[in-house]
């Protein structure tokens, strides 16, 4: 899912009290070896963030938690209830991997089944849910954007339970897993130097690193090692996970100063590196998650709305708020480097000589969807690649998909079109035609020599390879430990091979392209959620939204709020489908079909501003979004209506 944060303080207390339920799962993490139960954060004020280690959104909101866990470490612990959407995200090592890897400070129960997310009534990653000192739930949050409404709720109940006598202070039960050792650590991508080395991504150690031709050889870094933000020399810029790095051609990089473009990933920027001083600066990007503004907001809840879709993001490239760039690749038709804007699920594009910024295609909506620049949906896209016609492929990873930007002489997007893919909650490792194919959260992505790219499977572990001659989908490469990125590497001698960045192993291989491919079929899967029983015939749909304090729907234009609905299969739903505006719809359920899944996606866009009161001309918006699939079995005794929260409602 995807929403934007909310810059208002918000009163997210409900009304009522229920007690909370057990945390039930397979183990914990990061307490040491001890199993916990509710009864151990007694006297604690606790968020449950039900998460699960693909989405950005809930990368976004760990980040979003840091200060407050700091600030009131005495009394207030984050427990991460690991819910995952994929198959792969079950592993327990691919699990404790993440939490390393994303560097979480609080106790984190694995919860494969879904067992405790069934119990707090989850529907959506990421969810929140605050339980008192006295064990009773007090909120429940659905999306990012929640730190100031948080904060005010906990300083509520800090005031509230210290009267009661309630609330105990002290040191919570996290207990930190000891240090990794080595040169790399989560590496995430790389690119080859003229020289025959790489630079490298190490995203874990919050640098950049020049690796020698043996890939194992350390020859220079860049960046202190330290989690931060800072411009300077190498010994002392700072980054934070960067990712994708893009080198510029040799004359333009003369000219500019540097020579690399890097993405610097939770710092929410464009970085600059000059490998001749090892001087670090800031291209784009001012640190804050992006917001969209009005017509924007406006333009992605009416999807009829195409003149109001901006491209053009302003002048000041470091005054603009971009959200986790996830990888970065020179574009020479558009002169421009384009961008993986994996927190907006779109493709910006960066003009180095200008600094000019703009959405090269992507509504900002999360889903797959084809067609224009304009109308075309993206899900966290995260690897990018030039073939030979100079078209840009996108590895999408939330919708398992291979994307292509088929790009017109004049370097616009003529046309976004899906290679693989099928949506959302649908993955798998399967080869042969590629309308069946499926992955599992892709990373990476290369053009081979022949035509074909090759795909960075992250999660089944592989490296793939699409045919677009033939339009089928093969194996080159299995066994690897989340595979990140993938480049065809001529610098050693004879025939070229593949470098792969093998993150969870912390390294990077080269491995032979084999004179023919594996063809695997394990199976289509899609995201196993708890079924919702539901009666057939008629079935009332609402979807609550209240736009939070300091805020106000944008009703300038029209009702500001949409729901698009479809079903899995098809026959499902005999009526309702479809988009329209508004946020309750009547379905018709199929008696004839046992179970399926309804498809929801609802859409609010509000502004800065009072009720009853004028929106400012140049307010900041916020486009609110949730992505429901909701699994149902059709049961004469299930429920005739669905209410859900398209975000937490004031009260």
């Amino acid at each position: 899912m995807t929403a934007t944060p909310s810059t208002g303080t918000e009163s997210v207390r409900t009304s009522y009290k229920v007690r909370a339920s057990e945390l039930v799962g397979r183990n914990w993490l990061n307490t040491g070896g001890k199993q916990l139960t509710l009864e151990d954060f007694r006297g604690k004020i606790m968020i449950l963030d039900f998460w699960t280690f693909c989405c950005i959104n809930c990368l976004h909101v760990l980040d979003e938690l840091r200060p407050l866990e700091a600030k009131y470490s005495d009394v207030l612990v984050t427990v991460g209830v690991h819910s995952p959407k994929f198959e792969y995200e079950a592993d327990p090592v691919a699990l404790a991997a993440a939490v390393e890897r994303y560097e979480i400070e609080h106790p984190v129960l694995d919860d494969p089944e879904l067992v405790t997310w069934q119990a707090y009534a989850a529907r959506a990653w990421p969810t929140l849910v605050v339980v008192d000192p006295e064990g009773y739930i007090v909120a429940h949050l659905s999306g990012e954007g929640h730190a100031a409404g948080l904060e005010s709720l906990v300083e509520e109940l800090i005031a509230e339970h210290d009267a009661k006598g309630t609330l105990h202070r002290g040191t919570g039960p996290y207990v930190a897993p000891p240090a990794r050792e080595g040169d790399l650590r989560f590496p995430g991508k790389a690119v080859a130097l003229q020289n025959g080395n790489f630079l490298v991504g190490d995203s874990g150690h919050h640098r950049i690193v020049e690796l020698g031709n043996d890939l194992s050889t350390v020859v220079r870094t860049f960046g202190s090692g330290v989690k931060g933000f800072a411009d300077g020399d190498a010994e002392t810029a700072q980054f934070n996970e960067p990712q994708g790095l893009a080198l510029l051609p040799a004359e333009l990089a003369a000219t500019l100063g540097y020579h690399a473009v890097i993405a610097d990933t939770v710092n929410h920027r464009l970085r600059g590196l000059d490998l001749d001083t090892g001087n670090v600066t800031t291209l784009a990007g001012n640190g804050i998650q992006r917001l969209l503004d009005a017509e924007q907001a406006r333009a992605a809840v009416d999807e009829n709305n195409e003149e109001a879709w901006i491209s053009d993001l302003g002048s000041d490239p470091l005054g603009t708020s971009l959200s986790s760039p996830w990888d970065v690749l020179w574009s020479p038709k558009t002169q421009a480097v384009a961008i993986a804007m994996a927190g907006t699920h779109q493709i910006f594009a960066f003009n180095p000589v200008t600094g000019a910024l703009s959405v090269f295609a992507g509504t900002g909506l999360e889903g797959l969807a084809d067609g224009g620049p304009d109308a075309s949906w993206f899900a966290q896209p995260s690897g990018l690649a030039l073939d030979k016609d100079e078209n840009i492929w996108v590895a999408d990873s939330e919708t398992s998909a291979l994307r292509r930007l088929v790009l017109a002489e004049d370097g616009s997007v003529a046309a976004v079109e899906s290679a693989i893919g099928a949506g959302l909650f649908d993955f798998g490792f399967r080869d042969g035609a590629a309308a069946e194919a499926r992955l599992q959260h892709p990373l990476g992505v290369a053009a081979l020599p022949d035509g074909s790219i090759a795909i960075a499977d992250t999660y089944n572990g592989a490296v793939r390879r699409y045919d677009p001659a033939t339009a089928t989908v093969s194996t080159l490469a299995r066994g690897l430990n989340e595979p990140a990125d993938v480049q065809l590497d001529s610098s050693v001698d004879g025939e070229p091979v593949l470098l792969v960045v093998e993150t969870n192993n912390h390294q990077l291989v080269r491995l032979p392209l084999p004179a023919e491919a594996l063809l695997v079929d394990e199976g289509a899967s899609q995201t196993q959620r708890p079924k919702t029983k539901v009666a057939s015939g008629e079935h009332a749909l609402t979807v609550r939204f209240s736009a939070p304090t300091g805020q106000k729907l944008d009703d300038r234009w029209g009702d500001p709020t949409q729901l698009k609905i479809s079903s899995s299969p098809e026959e499902l739903l005999l009526s309702g489908g479809g988009t329209s505006t508004g946020l309750t719809r009547t379905l018709e359920l199929n008696p004839e079909i046992a179970e399926g899944v309804l498809h929801i996606t609802a859409r609010a866009a509000a502004c800065d501003g009072e009720p009853g009161g004028e929106i400012p001309m140049h307010a900041a918006c916020h486009l609110y979004q949730q992505d429901w699939g909701i699994p149902v079995l059709v049961d004469a005794e299930g429920e005739t209506e669905l209410v859900l929260d398209l975000r937490g409602m004031d009260n």
